[in-house]
């Protein structure tokens, strides 16, 4: 049971709303053709790796802040760096979900997208004054629903496809991609991803004092993540000629087969946002301030006025602009993390082996 929470939660916190709505498979995979599919199935290779590794090391450190776990496996120097890119991280995602939350509204239900954002920021600003293991909670309960509805609505899109794979391939290609070629989408999706949820990861991890749980829990929802990412790849990919002009292309999938299931779908697409939008802030208070103290509240609370502000700029722009950015500089943290789950059970041994 412990394994299953940390796993909805690991995915909870990295599903977020790119990737529940489609825009970052349709831009990381969809527009490399058939061949994005490979990069999918590499990215569910390392999100498995990945996710235990940070499980296991957030439980074995005992964290309660990203920085103490990343001056430990990084060094001093190159602690800073990763530390800084994941406060980048943290805030920039943190600000694309806000945006996010306004483009649901607008595009499902026709209403200014400012009501959304307005809705988004103070619903997590509440959230973020309860406990942490609460937070986790809420966090694992959503998640659930979207994995069902992902599958759901990949089954359906694939039975009903109007074209074969082979004509919809010049179209999934003619979609704009920031990224040069499939190979390289796939490893910066990873990196982003990875760069997102590390801090709340290892945070989680932390909170879980059984290191074999934390670390199968981890695994488990690494691979749980690279699966809806390739059935929600193929999904978007079966019905690419109708959807890829949408802020929100798997909501566009649902809402065609029957408005009252696109509202249902928008209504978890928004507690997937929240769901990440929560972990971003809540981990950003908690690297600079101590959890649940009156300047941890008003810390986060002026950090949410910040992002609101600087959701505006939109949806698909900020996802085109901040994830492929954040997956580059990702790539430290990823180096960061292998060489520590190499080095930390290295030095175990060697302790055994001396005592």
């Amino acid at each position: 049971m412990k394994i299953l929470k940390i796993a909805s939660a690991f995915i909870g916190i990295i599903v977020g709303a790119g990737f529940a709505s489609g825009q970052e498979v349709l831009q990381y995979f969809t527009s490399f053709g058939l061949i994005g599919t490979v990069g999918a199935i590499i990215a569910t290779a390392l999100f498995a790796y990945l996710g235990m590794t940070l499980t296991s090391l957030g439980s074995r450190l005992q964290t309660r802040s990203h920085k103490d776990a990343v001056y430990k496996i990084s060094g001093r120097y190159l602690g800073v760096v990763v530390d800084y890119i994941i406060i980048f991280t943290l805030f920039g995602v943190g600000v694309v979900m806000i945006a996010g939350a306004g483009s649901i509204l607008d595009q499902q239900f026709g209403l200014p997208s400012f009501l959304g954002t307005m809705l988004m920021t103070v619903l997590v600003i509440l959230t973020i004054m309860m406990n942490v293991d609460r937070v986790v909670a809420v966090i694992g309960s959503i998640t659930p629903f979207l994995i069902i509805s992902v599958i759901l609505v990949s089954i359906y899109s694939l039975l009903t496809m109007d074209s074969s794979f082979a004509e919809l391939n010049p179209i999934a290609k003619e979609q704009p991609s920031t990224l040069p070629n499939w190979f390289i989408a796939g490893i910066n999706y990873v990196s982003f991803n990875i760069a997102v949820g590390a801090s709340m990861s290892l945070v989680m991890g932390g909170a879980e004092r059984d290191e074999k749980a934390a670390k199968m829990g981890g695994l488990l929802g690494g691979l749980g993540l690279g699966i809806l990412i390739l059935v929600s790849h193929l999904a978007i990919y079966s019905k690419v000629d109708v959807v890829a002009n949408f802020d929100m292309p798997m909501l566009k999938i649902v809402d065609d087969i029957s408005p009252v299931l696109g509202i249902f779908y928008s209504i978890i697409l928004f507690g997937m946002i929240f769901n990440t939008a929560v972990s971003m802030f809540f981990a950003f208070g908690a690297r600079f301030t101590e959890i649940g103290t009156n300047k941890f509240k008003v810390f986060v609370s002026i950090t949410m006025i910040i992002a609101f502000s600087a959701s505006f700029v939109g949806f698909t722009e900020l996802v085109a602009f901040f994830y492929p950015l954040i997956g580059y500089l990702g790539l430290f943290l990823i180096a960061a993390l292998v060489y520590a789950s190499i080095k930390i059970p290295a030095a175990k041994k060697k302790r055994q082996e001396a005592g």
